[in-house]
């Protein structure tokens, strides 16, 4: 009968709603926590991703390895400006052909050979 009486006075002294207010920051901090795992683990998956995939042969041009021939010229059709105003800002555009005369990406590799290291 002694802790019907503790509880009693716990709870007119408002000792419940102390405890009421630590089980929820409680919660909503493990919920944040939780939170902040699952958007790291994400973050760590799409690095890995990221990491396996071969580079991108793309040009400075911002073209890709496909869009030029073997002597390095880009076949890429892009807007090229005709008119200009005071500012120097272009005005109007027509389709042409892009400059670029060099591809200064990473070079793919088409076939990789390596002998055996220990003899077996």
């Amino acid at each position: 009968m002694s802790w019907f009486w503790w509880v009693l006075i716990v709870f007119w002294t408002g000792g419940f709603a102390w405890v009421t207010d630590n089980v929820r920051t409680a919660l909503r901090n493990r919920h944040e926590r939780r939170l902040q795992r699952i958007e790291a683990a994400k973050e760590e998956r799409l690095a890995v991703e990221a990491a396996r995939r071969p580079p991108e042969p793309i040009c400075g041009c911002t073209h890709h390895l496909a869009k030029h021939d073997r002597g390095g010229r880009c076949h890429e059709r892009v807007e090229v400006p005709t008119a200009w105003d005071e500012n120097r800002k272009p005005l109007r555009f027509e389709p042409g052909q892009c400059d670029c005369q060099q591809y200064v990406g990473p070079q793919p590799l088409s076939q990789v050979y390596a002998e055996e290291l220990t003899d077996l």
